[in-house]
């Protein structure tokens, strides 16, 4: 299989539309993190991703009987836009059936190259499928975005570029993975040739499919899958990329969506360049590997690292989102609920504690005679400070909840301290996550029982994928069965925060 496969790398059709991408030095990064840091710059190829490689490697081997009938695809964009390039290139018709979910940037990008956009379903399976049903009715031939011995080895010439750039010794490989298609090319090529590289595989800890169908030993298909790195959004794996990620990849690492803003943002630290979520994921997996040695006190130092940055096809109005995220997964600012006793001198004693550290973020509300909330974000310098700060908080005397990764605290409750109606009886609080396209909402409304009140509803754009929206809902004890039977026909992901001590502490 490896054999057959470097045969097919070393004579793929690919540099007639691609680009040899640079292998750059990541100063910055590299010496926080103490090892060699470099990126795969695949987000300097034309549609500013890989995909370009696979796609054309698989179209200029089609027939020309196949070539004039045209060809589709289902994509989440960037395997979209190579599709749409390689066609224009090679004189065809391409048709691209892509979720709604895919951000405007790519959506106009593959407009702009003349493909047939086709938008259908929430996930790239959504998408796929209603391809394969497009495929048959208008008689086009399928581009797989990864499950392709073609596409795989048009993609496995990024590994075979890495090798050629980089003669010195390499301790690992880290790519990201949605359905698979990069990874097997490159540990194909890179096992074949340097076996003693390992290759890792990085997924989002919402998508991550292959992790999943490795340790399960068979494909594993999701129920749903985050959005945020809609690139890597795949529900189910390709049969052939799972064979080869079983048989030849050393690991899959597992991160947040917390890390992945963090890495966008060291890689434009160190290249002034701005990738997506999927492109930074390859980054934030070799962050945490390095981190996971550290702890388990076989530190790596002084290694090379090679990172893919594998796309750049960013949403500018996520930019926002990615901002405040990164923050966090930098461990820049840590949050806290903090209950001072309602008496005089309190609040002064409180600041004295917070002392000369830069404060981001204040919220007070008074409780009853006795007490008083505080919801405060406080600018941090390292991980292990949210804790040492929570715990001089409690030195002092004051009630403490470390909120820094709590997801309730850092969408919503810091926008809503208040305090509870009278009214509220009954009330639930729960967050969802919508799909931020219209209708979402009305969808949610016109399937909720008219008989529930909603008494508390916060929802603030931030340019991510998915809309946030904390609900209060008024559901009588007795109709509980039927509230339950609602959340399950709903199919948005959904969280009961009625017991989260937030609740309690600012708006109960």
């Amino acid at each position: 299989m490896t054999t057959d496969y470097l045969q097919k790398i070393l004579t793929a059709r690919v540099y007639d539309v691609a680009v040899e991408t640079p292998l750059e030095i990541a100063t910055s990064l590299s010496q926080r993190m103490e090892n060699r840091i470099y990126f795969k710059r695949e987000d300097m190829q034309s549609v500013f991703s890989f995909k370009l490689r696979g796609a054309y490697n698989k179209m200029a081997h089609l027939s020309p009987v196949q070539l004039k009938r045209g060809v589709i695809c289902a994509s989440a964009g960037n395997h979209a836009q190579g599709v749409a390039l390689s066609a224009a290139k090679l004189g065809c018709r391409a048709v691209i059936v892509m979720p709604t979910t895919t951000p405007t940037v790519k959506i106009e990008a593959v407009k702009g190259r003349g493909g047939e956009v086709v938008l259908f379903g929430d996930s790239f399976t959504d998408a796929y499928n209603h391809a394969l049903t497009l495929e048959k009715k208008l008689k086009l031939t399928f581009v797989h975005p990864f499950d392709d011995p073609y596409v795989i080895a048009g993609q496995g010439t990024v590994g075979m570029e890495i090798l050629r750039q980089h003669s010195a010794p390499i301790h690992a490989i880290f790519v990201a993975i949605g359905g698979g298609g990069l990874i097997s090319g490159i540990a194909a090529y890179v096992k074949a040739v340097r076996p003693d590289i390992k290759i890792i595989g990085v997924q989002t800890t919402d998508s991550d499919a292959m992790a999943r169908s490795i340790k399960a030993g068979r494909r594993i298909t999701l129920p749903d899958v985050g959005l945020f790195s809609d690139g890597t959004a795949v529900k189910l794996v390709g049969e052939e990329t799972f064979r080869i990620t079983k048989q030849l990849v050393d690991d899959i690492i597992l991160v947040d969506t917390d890390a992945v803003c963090t890495a966008i943002k060291d890689i434009f630290q160190d290249t002034r360049s701005i990738v997506e979520p999927a492109g930074a994921l390859a980054v934030a997996g070799a962050k945490a590997y390095i981190e996971r040695a550290k702890n388990s006190k076989k530190p790596i130092k002084n290694e090379s690292l090679i990172t893919i940055a594998c796309g750049a096809n960013m949403n500018f109005d996520r930019l926002r989102f990615v901002a405040e995220m990164a923050d966090v997964g930098e461990a820049r600012e840590a949050v806290f609920a903090v209950t001072i006793p309602e008496e005089h001198g309190s609040f002064k004693r409180f600041c004295e504690v917070v002392g000369p550290r830069n404060v981001t973020e204040f919220n007070y509300r008074i409780s009853d005679a006795k007490s008083a909330h505080i919801f405060v974000g406080i600018q941090t310098s390292s991980a292990d400070e949210p804790a040492k700060i929570a715990k001089t908080f409690e030195k002092s005397g004051f009630s403490t909840l470390d909120l820094t990764h709590d997801e309730l605290a850092k969408v919503h409750i810091r926008h809503l301290v208040g305090g509870k109606s009278s009214l509220a009886q009954d009330e639930l609080l729960y967050r969802f996550e919508f799909p931020e396209r219209p209708g979402a909402l009305m969808r949610f409304l016109s399937n909720m029982n008219p008989n529930w009140n909603i008494s508390l509803f916060h929802y603030r754009n931030q340019g991510g994928d998915v809309g946030r929206i904390l609900v209060g809902l008024q559901v009588p004890k007795k109709e509980m069965k039927t509230f339950r039977a609602f959340l399950d026909n709903l199919g948005y992901r959904h969280w009961d925060e009625s017991k989260n001590p937030l609740y309690k502490l600012f708006l109960g």
